[in-house]
């Protein structure tokens, strides 16, 4: 599946819930249904700065596209990231720096976030991107 075919099967999974009470706790079912990080990634230099609580981000580069894990002590920030790894994982780091991440607009997740959740959420996105970057060069 391309990116953008993923975050449409993103939106419309979202679109059928009116209530945010209810988005915030299929966010929370989608952080819970994450494989846990290896506890060797959870080190320093896989902590992602600009995330008020702990997201450790792994990339491993394997036959040309990046596969990324991820884990969060915080329940919305852990669906997050499983959101952004489902949409990003998997993929050429050249697809990776391409990719405009509208589900992000269109779920109405930017707008439901606390602003620190908002830096967070633009941190890891921002992490992956330099993942890909590095690893482009390659």
């Amino acid at each position: 599946m391309t990116i953008n075919e993923i975050q449409d099967e993103i939106i419309e999974e979202f679109s059928g819930f009116d209530d945010w009470m209810d988005k915030y706790q299929l966010l929370i079912d989608l952080g819970n249904e994450q494989e846990p990080l290896d506890e060797k990634y959870k080190v320093e230099s896989n902590l992602i700065d600009g995330c008020q609580s702990r997201v450790w981000l792994q990339a491993d580069y394997e036959d040309g596209v990046i596969r990324f894990t991820a884990e969060s002590d915080a329940l919305i920030v852990k669906g997050i990231v499983a959101l952004l790894i489902r949409v990003l994982s998997g993929h050429t780091p050249r697809e990776i720096l391409d990719a405009d991440l509208y589900f992000i607009e269109k779920i109405g997740l930017k707008e439901h976030l606390s602003p620190t959740r908002s830096n967070g959420l633009l941190a890891m996105v921002k992490q992956m991107r330099m993942y890909a970057l590095a690893l482009a060069k390659r």
